[in-house]
C-alpha cells in the first residue's frame, strides 16, 4: 500500500461530508421555496386578515382616473413559514370597501385586471342592477353592480353604453356571460333578461340567493326572503331600504356618495350571504366545479316563490316582480323596482320561450365523389338517403362516409372549404352545448329577397346560439335594423300595421249608423239627421228617403282598413336598394350584418373558415359584377 494511502481516506471523507452537507443545504432551500400544500397552519403562525379599500384618484387635467388600491396592508406576523390560502374577508369587512364607479371602456380597462384576478382566485360575483321607474313605467337598467370576494365592487354606469355612444368592453361582456363565473344575488336572473333586453348583454350562470337559504336551513329565517331579510337574519347586517335611496334618480349626472353605497352594499351582502350560505371561510376549495356541484339544480333559474306575493320583497320593499298595487312613487322618480302594470305580466322573460333543439344540428357526415374527392358534410338522414337509394356506397361507419356512385353538379375549389370542416355543436358565443339553436346572421326578411345565386348552400350563415345569447344578439339586430330603416327610408314595424291603413272617412260613417242604431230616438233631432247626411252622402242614397234597416246595418259593418298600395315590406325596401349596385351592393349587406354579429357578439367557437367575405370571390367568379338582379 503506498504511504499516501491514510491521507486520500481522510480527504475522501472530507469530500463526501462536505458535498453531503451541501445537497442538504440545497435541499431545504427549495423546500421552503415551494408552496405549503400539505398541512394547515397552526393559527398561532396564520397571517393576520388583509384589508382592501379600492378607489379612484380624483380627475386631474381632465384625464380620466386612475384606479389605486388605497390601503391594502397586512400585519407582519413574526414567522418564516409559508402563509396559509387567504381568509375570507368578514362581512363587515367585505362591506366595509368603497366602490368604483366606471362610466367609460378606459375606466373598466384600469380596473379589470385586478377584477379578474380575483376572479381567478373565487370565480363569484355578487350582482345586482338599479333602474328608474316614472309613473309606472320602467327605464333601462341604469346601474350595474358587481362585487368580487373580497369587496372590491365596480358600479357600471350602463347609459353611458347606451345608443352606440361607445362601445361596452369586451371583458365586460365576457365575463358576464361566461358559464364558469356564478353569479349571486337576489333575483339575479331577473335582471340578467333586464340586461339582455336593455342592452344585448348575456348575463349566464347565475344563482339565487333565496334558493340557496332554502336549501342550506343554516339559520331560521324569520323575516321573509328579501335581500333586507336575509342579510338581517344570516349576517346580523341592517340594509338601509329607505323610499328615499330606493326611488332616488339612478340616472343623474352625478350619484351622491350615499347612493353609491346602497348600490355597492346589495351587491357585496349577496356576495357575502352566498359565503355564508355554503359556509366558506376561505377561496381554497372554491373552485368553479365545486361551487356549481354544490349549486347544483340552482344555475340560471328563476325563482318562483310559494306564497300569493313575491318573498323577495318585505318590509316595505317591493322588489322587481311586484305584480300588486304600486308603491308610492315621486313626480321625478319612481322605485326602480316597480313593474310597469300596463305590460302583459304573464310574458315569459327574454329567451325562456325559445325552442332549444333536441337533437345535435351537426352530424357531421361526409360525402365523397366517385373518385374519393370529399365534397361536403351533411347529416345523417342526408347520408343515409344515399344509401337507401342505391346511389351512394357506405365508405365508412366513424366518422360517417358515403361514397356516391354518380358524378356529382359541382365539386369544391379547394380542400380548404368551409363546407368541408366538421363542425361542433354548441353556442358559437359562449361555448355551452346542453342547449341551442340555430341563428340567421343574415334575418331571413332580408335573405328572403335575395336572389336565388346567393340563397344556394347558405347554412354558412346558420350559427348556433344558447337561448341566452340568441336573445342578446336579436336586441342587437334591432340596432341595426334600425339604421337601415333610416339610411333607406324603410320603416320597420309588423304587415298589418303598414299595409293597410285606416280610412277615417269610413270609420266615421260606421260611427254614425252605429249611434243610429243604438241610440235611435234617444238622440237630439238635429243630431240624428246630421248624422243620417253623414251616411247618405257616404251611400249616396236620396236625402229625401229615410234610411232603412238593412242600410244602417250595411254602414255599421264597414271595413275601416284599406290594403296600402304603396307599401312595401322594410326588408324588401332594404334589400332593393342594396340591389341597385348590383351584385357588389347585396355583398356588401351580406358582410355588413355579418361583420355586426362579429362586433356585437364577439364569437369565441365559430366554426373553422367562417368569413365576413364567404363565397363572394365565388359569385364574381361564376357570375361576374354585371349579374343581372332578380329578387325574390
Amino acid at each position: 500500500m503506498s504511504h499516501r494511502g491514510p491521507l486520500t481516506a481522510v480527504i475522501t471523507v472530507l469530500g463526501v461530508t462536505l458535498g453531503g452537507l451541501l445537497i442538504w443545504r440545497v435541499y431545504r432551500t427549495k423546500r421552503k421555496r415551494l408552496p405549503s400544500v400539505q398541512k394547515a397552519v397552526d393559527p398561532a403562525e396564520a397571517p393576520c386578515p388583509v384589508e382592501k379599500d379600492f378607489t379612484a384618484v380624483e380627475h386631474r387635467n381632465n384625464q380620466p382616473p386612475r384606479l389605486l388600491e388605497k390601503e391594502f396592508k397586512a400585519v407582519e406576523c413574526q414567522t418564516t413559514q409559508q402563509p396559509p390560502p387567504v381568509q375570507m374577508p368578514s362581512s363587515e369587512q367585505l362591506m366595509a370597501v368603497k366602490p368604483v364607479m366606471v362610466s367609460s371602456e378606459e375606466e373598466w380597462q384600469q380596473l379589470w385586471p385586478l377584477m379578474q384576478q380575483e376572479l381567478s382566485v373565487f370565480p363569484v360575483l355578487g350582482l345586482d342592477c338599479e333602474w328608474v321607474s316614472v309613473k309606472g313605467r320602467t327605464s333601462a337598467v341604469s346601474l350595474l353592480q358587481m362585487a368580487t370576494y373580497s369587496g372590491l365592487c365596480v358600479l357600471v354606469r350602463l347609459l353611458a353604453f347606451r345608443g352606440g355612444q361607445q362601445p361596452f368592453p369586451l371583458s365586460l361582456m365576457e365575463v358576464l356571460r361566461d358559464p364558469h363565473i356564478l353569479k349571486v344575488g337576489v333575483g339575479c336572473y331577473e335582471d340578467g333578461k333586464r340586461l339582455t333586453r336593455d342592452y344585448g348583454l348575456s348575463l349566464t350562470c347565475t344563482v339565487d340567493l333565496r334558493y340557496l337559504a332554502l336549501r342550506q336551513r343554516q339559520a331560521p329565517v324569520n323575516n321573509g326572503l328579501s335581500l333586507k331579510s336575509l342579510a338581517e337574519d344570516l349576517l346580523n347586517v341592517s340594509l338601509d331600504k329607505s323610499l328615499e335611496l330606493r326611488c332616488s334618480d339612478w340616472e343623474a349626472d352625478q350619484l351622491t356618495p350615499k347612493q353609491m353605497t346602497y348600490a355597492a352594499r346589495d351587491a357585496q351582502v349577496s356576495i357575502a350571504l352566498f359565503l355564508h350560505l355554503l359556509g366558506l371561510d376561505s377561496p381554497s376549495g372554491g373552485s368553479y366545479s365545486e361551487l356549481a356541484a354544490r349549486c347544483q339544480g340552482l344555475v340560471d333559474v328563476p325563482f318562483k316563490s310559494r306564497g300569493d306575493g313575491d318573498d323577495r320583497a318585505s318590509d316595505g320593499e317591493r322588489r322587481r316582480k311586484t305584480w300588486k298595487t304600486p308603491t308610492f312613487e315621486s313626480p321625478e322618480s319612481g322605485d326602480q323596482q316597480v313593474p310597469d302594470p300596463r305590460k302583459n305580466n304573464k310574458r315569459k322573460p327574454l329567451g325562456v320561450g325559445y325552442s332549444a333543439r333536441k337533437s345535435p344540428l351537426y352530424d357531421n357526415c361526409f360525402l365523397h365523389a366517385p373518385d374519393g374527392q370529399p365534397l361536403c358534410t351533411c347529416d345523417k338522414k342526408k347520408a343515409k338517403w344515399y344509401l337507401d337509394k342505391g346511389i351512394g356506397v357506405l365508405q365508412s361507419e366513424e366518422p360517417f362516409v358515403v361514397r356516391l356512385l354518380f358524378e356529382p353538379s359541382g365539386r369544391p375549389d379547394s380542400q380548404q372549404d368551409y363546407y368541408l370542416t366538421a363542425k361542433e355543436n354548441l353556442c358559437v358565443v359562449c361555448g355551452k352545448a346542453d342547449s341551442y339553436i340555430r341563428k340567421n346572421i343574415v334575418p331571413h326578411e332580408y335573405r328572403r329577397h335575395f336572389p336565388t345565386e346567393m340563397k344556394d348552400h347558405n347554412s354558412h350563415d346558420i350559427l348556433l346560439l344558447c337561448t341566452s345569447c340568441h336573445a342578446a344578439s336579436n336586441v342587437h339586430d334591432g340596432f341595426l335594423k334600425q339604421r337601415l330603416a333610416e339610411e333607406f327610408a324603410a320603416p320597420q314595424g309588423c304587415e298589418e300595421g303598414v299595409r293597410l291603413l285606416e280610412d277615417s272617412d269610413r270609420r266615421r260613417v260606421r260611427s254614425a249608423a252605429r249611434a243610429l242604431l243604438t241610440a235611435g230616438e234617444g238622440l237630439p233631432e238635429q243630431r240624428r239627421e246630421e248624422l243620417q247626411g253623414l251616411i247618405k252622402s257616404y251611400l249616396d242614397a236620396d236625402e229625401e228617403q229615410e234610411l232603412t234597416e238593412e242600410a244602417l246595418q250595411e254602414a255599421a259593418g264597414l271595413e275601416t282598413r284599406i290594403f296600402n298600395e304603396a307599401y312595401v315590406p322594410h326588408g324588401l325596401k332594404v334589400v332593393r336598394a342594396s340591389a341597385e349596385r348590383g351584385l357588389q351592393g347585396l355583398m356588401e349587406l351580406e358582410r355588413r350584418w355579418r361583420q355586426h354579429f362579429l362586433a356585437a357578439m364577439q364569437p369565441r367557437h365559430l366554426p373553422p373558415l367562417w368569413a365576413i367575405d364567404h363565397n363572394h370571390s365565388k359569385f364574381l367568379r361564376k357570375y361576374g359584377e354585371d349579374l343581372p338582379i332578380k329578387l325574390n
